[in-house]
């Protein structure tokens, strides 16, 4: 028996009906956006299929849950980069309060440097003046000038000649230490009344005489400049004034040239 295809509206659609039919819905959906990237493989496959047969523009719809990942992994980079900046900034503050820090030390240490050599400059400045003091000369009568001189001739004297030199010097007038040194004599020395002897610190010896009274006691250390007694006329005197003597020894006899004595050691006179 022959069978023969039905007709009419129960006909069933021929293949390359339903294809087209197919296509036109697949088609509809994609231009709707229902067709997203999270459709199943096989879904995906025939919509792509379907789309490049109907020349339609694809269109990709992201879901929500892949939304939400992309924003997180967005979020967490963004948070990552935050972080490393402000780890790059803290340690590039640390270096700085480092180098400040270091740079301040450096400059104190400068400073404590400078002054210690300040201080250490001024002492031996200090040092030195003493030392130029101590060892320094001066005129046993502030402003004076020579009246007699050494070894001028005349019956005022035992000897025959005066054996040191005289200064002018009202009564009442300070007398000084030529020069740094111990007192060996202080007190009457007959002829010479009032007087001290000094030996000085080089070795010599220095003599003050007819002063009107005395300040030191034997035994004391004096310095040049000091004030040791007070000018007069007393013993052989014909007046008020200071009798200077330069001696090799502290006795009578051992003197020497007082100006060329005080002219050696720097004064002028």
């Amino acid at each position: 028996m022959a069978f023969t295809r039905a007709t009419g509206k129960h006909r069933r659609p021929s293949r390359l009906t339903r294809k087209s039919a197919s296509m036109a819905g697949v088609a509809a959906l994609a231009t709707t956006g229902v067709i997203g990237g999270l459709a199943s493989p096989a879904l995906a496959a025939d919509a792509a299929h379907a789309v490049q047969d109907t020349g339609l523009t694809e269109a990709i719809v992201i879901g929500d849950s892949l939304a939400d990942e992309i924003a997180a992994q967005a979020d967490q980079q963004k948070r990552a980069a935050a972080k490393a900046e402000a780890a790059r900034k803290a340690e590039a503050e640390r270096k700085a309060e480092a180098k400040r820090k270091a740079q301040a030390k450096a400059e104190a240490e400068a400073r404590a440097k400078k002054e210690r050599e300040e201080r250490a400059a001024q002492e031996r400045a200090a040092r030195a003046a003493e030392r130029k003091r101590l060892n320094s000369y001066t005129l046993p009568v502030a402003g004076s000038v020579v009246t007699t001189g050494y070894k001028t001739g005349g019956n005022l004297w035992s000897s025959g000649s005066h054996s040191g030199v005289d200064f002018r010097a009202a009564s009442g007038s300070s007398v000084v230490s030529v020069g740094a040194g111990t007192v060996v004599e202080a007190g009457w020395g007959g002829a010479y009344g009032n007087n001290i002897v000094i030996r000085m610190n080089d070795g010599t010896y220095t003599q003050y005489g007819h002063l009107s009274s005395i300040g030191v006691s034997v035994g004391q250390a004096v310095t040049s400049g000091q004030q040791i007694g007070v000018s007069g006329s007393t013993g052989n005197s014909t007046g008020p004034h200071l009798h200077f003597e330069a001696r090799t020894s502290p006795e009578y006899g051992s003197d020497m040239d007082p100006v060329a004595y005080l002219r050696a050691h720097g004064v002028n006179v």
